[in-house]
């Protein structure tokens, strides 16, 4: 791939302002295993491979295992390695990363209301909403995997 511009390098601002929302869901409520699954599950979608590399390997270091990584693309078909929860939180990314084809649709939005706090359900919402962004500017800026 060809190199192309450094967004952190170039607009310095637009990263302090990303790094801000990370911040913010590191503070959340949302556990770290359900963040991992809803950035490397976008990450998939949007065929990030720098995202990709780096959510599996934080993923591995917070004690996930290579099993149910290997997993995440196929989780409806592999549904006792994940959990209601997990499932509900890897439907909305999919629903909202996906968000031309229908959206977080109705049934997706009740299931996570009856497992998930308003607060939880907006949390998730902007996890999945940053790594989607994260995700777009990896890919256009062509970022290269390290190592």
């Amino acid at each position: 791939m060809e190199k192309r511009i450094n967004i952190g390098n170039v607009e310095p601002l637009a990263f302090k302002a990303m790094f801000g929302l990370e911040a913010y869901l590191a503070k959340t409520d949302i556990p770290k295993t359900l963040k991992e699954l809803i950035k490397i599950r976008a990450s998939q979608i949007n065929n990030c491979a720098y995202c990709i590399d780096m959510h599996t390997k934080d993923a591995i270091k917070n004690g996930e295992t290579a099993k149910r990584i290997f997993l995440v693309s196929a989780w409806r078909e592999a549904t006792r390695f994940f959990t209601e929860e997990e499932r509900t939180v890897l439907a909305m990314t999919e629903e909202i990363t996906l968000i031309d084809q229908h959206g977080l649709q109705q049934e997706t939005y009740l299931k996570a209301a009856g497992i998930f706090t308003e607060n939880q359900i907006a949390q998730i919402i902007m996890v999945i909403a940053t790594i989607n962004a994260w995700n777009r500017i990896a890919v256009s800026t062509h970022q290269e995997i390290e190592g």
